[in-house]
């Protein structure tokens, strides 16, 4: 079991990353706030020809039924979610399955003593996961390598020295002919050989880490004949001890080798689980992006290394499951069928995942699609059906956590898009705006505030609850959007649009961060200076373009200024790595001598945006608490009501995600209901 590990399971990235690519070239975006913009963005590629008949045909058939879509979906959060349980099982099927080896040669160590170990281990690995692995990943690769040299030579060794005609089993007519012997029996089992391929496979979904080169060279030269070697030894040792098949991995080392190997295992275990634990942080901050997890808090390890994160509530959620499986079970064989289902979902939804990318993305024929999808699919759904007989002897555990995590995910994406749909249908209109006059009808004070909205174009409803308790306002206002595009990264000279809302002289701007769903939200510069800069250079190079957008928006009523608001003058704010490190000098040297300022030129409308910096800069943030209507049914109103509220309580506040200081914040409540 524990050589099963020896690779990290990023398996559902690849299940994200291809519903990622079937949403940029197919139209089944499940991020609402999506723009033109981001088409150009340079990650942003719809490679390959002109679409065929067979893409244009699947692509309408999704546009057409939004049921499927929506089954679309869930069959992804499928794969993530069995991804997410093979999270828990892995660490405790590792350590257990390690630990257990002791009892062999410590007799009267009683099982609970097993799994007091077991536990003892897991809670130190979890608890070290804060401090990261940058500092010990270099010690890796050589236990792994160690590791599978150990498995290699006990192969070898049991081969020659049990049975040396075991290189006859690898003739697959040995396979036929026990299938055919043992019958419905023989197809059960396959829940139990699945396991042997499992964890292996792994390695081809590490191309984001590795090169393809380096991937095959690994597998072909040193895995797979270490695990080939290893069980055609078992099987030796097991041809001459048929009373040992439990246990069989250890039984089959020899007595003076016992204990190194056993030290090696125990740590390939903890490398193997440090490896899922880290894959389960990095599917879960993807899920955070796509809008299908709550907000969580995001540390960052490591300075150097990018990608290396930790999540604290995640990590103790796992730490608890971990235990829960590892005290209720006790047994590695009941593990063992939970992990063979989990993995072979994900395999299969890969599968399917990647015949539509086949057909929508690389505009391959059908038959080609097909093909692969008959194949590989096939295959893979004999050994789910296998699993599934497994479900009353352990697999019923991948189904319980996946299912849980399923009906967050679920609930959470609805309850986000209900209420982005209710944020665009309560915008305050552009035309009572401009109607205002430039001071808006309030009174506006000095300063910068920035409100936060999920909006891309119009005027939150939050700002208009907000001047209607309090009329009045900073004397400039921008509207900030945090969102997340379809693309895994996006540049930093691509990250921010800035564009002007409504007349010049209501001083209203909306600045847009874009995030790709592989990026973190961790700026290594400061955020409002940056800002004020970007603002700045956006005034200065306005007036160029002024007469053109003046035409542009002259072909249209002032009924179309709301649409084409963050259209019209945007800019993409880009800087160099040299300049983003003195754009905070830059800011304070403006802000500290005006006089100076003027000396470069700058338009009136600049300087009123460095007197407003100087003055301080608030943030706004809205806090939605939804509601379900009355006629709801009563699964939806457990769902809003309980469920969404529950997580939207417990999730992390926007403020600690940006880190924003208590006393810059104002928060405005509003209810909204779905």
């Amino acid at each position: 079991m524990l050589y099963q590990k020896i690779v990290a399971e990023n398996s559902s990235c690849g299940t994200f990353a291809l519903y990622s690519l079937l949403c940029r070239h197919a139209g089944l975006s499940i991020l609402p706030n999506q723009q033109a913009a981001d088409e150009k963005l340079s990650e942003y590629v719809t490679e390959g020809s002109a679409d065929t008949w067979r893409s244009s045909a699947l692509k309408s058939f999704f546009e057409k039924h939004p049921r499927f879509r929506k089954g679309l979906l869930i069959f992804v959060l499928l794969g993530t979610c069995m991804a997410i349980a093979d999270g828990v099982l892995t660490p405790a099927i590792s350590v257990l399955s390690a630990v257990s080896g002791v009892k062999l040669k410590i007799t009267e160590l009683h099982e609970n003593h097993i799994v007091i170990i077991s536990c003892v281990i897991l809670v130190g690995l979890f608890s070290l996961q804060h401090y990261g692995t940058h500092k010990v990943a270099f010690m890796f690769a050589p236990i792994v390598t160690v590791w599978l040299l150990c498995l290699t030579g006990i192969g070898v060794y049991n081969i020659f020295w049990w049975n040396s005609h075991i290189f006859h089993a690898l003739s697959p007519i040995y396979m036929l002919k026990f299938l055919k012997s043992t019958g419905v029996e023989g197809w059960i089992s396959l829940g139990g050989v699945v396991l042997a391929i499992t964890g292996v496979e792994t390695m081809f979904a590490n191309l984001g880490h590795f090169s393809p080169l380096s991937i095959r060279i690994a597998f072909t030269f040193l895995v797979y004949p270490s695990l080939l070697l290893t069980y055609m030894g078992e099987a030796a040792f097991l041809s001459k001890h048929h009373e040992d098949i439990e246990r069989s991995f250890y039984k089959a080392i020899p007595e003076t080798v016992f204990w190194p190997v056993f030290i090696v295992a125990t740590f390939a275990a903890m490398i193997g689980s440090q490896a899922v634990i880290s894959a389960t942080f990095s599917i879960i901050s993807q899920c955070c992006a796509l809008n299908c997890f709550p907000h969580v808090r995001i540390i960052h390890t490591s300075s150097k290394i990018y990608g290396q994160i930790y999540i604290p509530e995640v990590n103790w959620m796992l730490m608890c499951l971990s235990l829960a499986v590892t005290i209720g079970l006790r047994d590695t064989s009941m593990m063992g069928h939970a992990y063979g289902l989990a993995v072979t979902t994900v395999m299969f939804v890969t599968t399917c995942l990647m015949a539509m990318v086949m057909i929508i993305v690389w505009k391959q024929n059908t038959f080609t699609a097909v093909a692969f999808l008959l194949v590989f699919g096939s295959m893979e759904l004999l050994y789910i059906s296998a699993c599934i007989f497994k479900v009353p002897e352990g697999a019923w555990i991948a189904l319980t956590v996946s299912s849980i995590f399923m009906a967050v995910m679920y609930i959470w994406n609805y309850g986000t898009m209900k209420k982005h749909q209710f944020d665009v249908e309560n915008k305050v209109s552009m035309n009572r705006i401009v109607s205002l006059g430039p001071s808006l009808g309030m009174v506006r004070v000095p300063g910068i505030g920035l409100v936060y909205t999920n909006l891309v174009t119009g005027v939150p409803a939050v700002f208009g609850h907000f001047v209607t308790n309090l009329p009045a306002f900073h004397q400039v206002l921008v509207f900030v959007c945090i969102k997340y595009v379809q693309v895994p990264y996006v540049c930093e000279k691509e990250r921010i649009l800035i564009s002007r809302v409504g007349p010049k002289e209501c001083g209203m701007f909306r600045c847009i961060l874009r995030y790709g769903y592989k990026d973190l939200q961790q700026e290594n510069y400061n955020f409002e200076n940056r800002l004020v800069s970007g603002l700045v250079q956006f005034v200065e190079t306005e007036e160029q373009t002024a007469s053109k957008a003046t035409d542009f928006c002259g072909e249209f009523g002032n009924s179309d200024i709301e649409a084409f608001d963050s259209s019209v003058h945007t800019t993409t704010i880009s800087y160099p790595e040299e300049d983003r490190a003195r754009c905070s000098c830059d800011i304070q040297v403006m802000t500290s001598d005006i006089g100076r300022v003027e000396s470069f030129l700058l338009k009136d409308e600049s300087l009123q945006i460095l007197k407003a910096k100087e003055s301080g800069v608030t943030y706004v943030l809205g806090h939605s608490y939804a509601k379900s209507k009355k006629p709801s049914s009563i699964f939806k109103k457990f769902a809003i009501d309980v469920v969404y509220a529950f997580l939207s309580k417990n999730s992390t506040e926007p403020n600690i995600l940006m880190k924003v200081s208590p006393t810059s914040l104002l928060e405005v409540g509003m209810i909204y209901y779905v």
